[in-house]
């Protein structure tokens, strides 16, 4: 359980579209604010998925080989597998891109000048900055650590320690940002704005391999689960 859970808290912490926006919402006016209410929310639906999980279980991991457990294993494999099916997905989208561009423009819809989407931003509220948190929560990997947290002892303090510790390790980007707007404003500043040019032009890249590594290791963990 606790390789599985650390490493998708990574993939979820590096995940560049709420990384991205956040980016955007600290940088508007009272961003500081907005930035704390992105991360409560944020916290909240994590905590809220692994609170559901150990009161389904009762704290306590189903015996091996048993239907439950069985079950949680099909469920962790499914999304294993929509992971992969995702991440190709837009691999092949983007191959196909860049064929039928032929080293020319790309014939597109004009997508929303940066100056459209920060006057949106700024106008943004607190509430709103919570709302997008949750709902840019990559829920996919969020369901995969919530069947990992099944396997969650509760009897065992270490449990408590490793859940602890996926939750933080899941919100570390964020937090990292926001204590950096708060010490240095001006400096933090400066470094999310050449952050934030760096994912608009890498974050397709850094979500096809998230989701494809993370996919298949879930995939080879689970099906080497089930079958030995």
């Amino acid at each position: 359980m606790v390789l599985d859970l650390l490493l998708i808290g990574l993939v979820i912490t590096l995940y560049p579209l709420p990384i991205l926006a956040f980016v955007l919402v600290v940088s508007a006016p009272r961003g500081v604010w907005k930035g704390l209410a992105f991360i409560l929310a944020w916290l909240a639906c994590l905590v809220v998925v692994i609170a559901i999980v150990l009161l389904l279980t009762d704290g306590e991991p189903p015996p091996p080989r048993s239907p439950p457990s069985t079950a949680v294993l099909a469920v962790k494999l499914l999304l294993g597998l929509g992971l992969i099916v995702y991440g190709e997905r837009k691999r092949r989208r983007r191959r196909a891109a860049a064929a039928a561009a032929g080293g020319a423009a790309v014939q597109a819809k004009p997508a929303p000048s940066k100056n459209a989407i920060t006057s949106r931003t700024d106008q943004a509220t607190v509430w709103s900055a919570a709302t997008l948190a949750v709902l840019l929560q990559p829920w996919g990997m969020v369901g995969l650590a919530a069947t990992t947290v099944v396997e969650a002892d509760l009897s065992h303090s270490e449990s408590f320690l490793v859940l602890l510790a996926f939750c933080v390790l899941a919100s570390a980007t964020l937090l990292t940002m926001e204590l950096y707007m708060v010490f240095a404003p001006e400096r933090a500043h400066l470094a999310l704005t050449n952050l934030r040019d760096w994912l608009d032009r890498h974050k397709e890249p850094a979500i096809i391999v998230s989701c494809l590594a993370l996919g298949l290791w879930i995939v080879g963990r689970t099906l080497y689960e089930l079958t030995s």
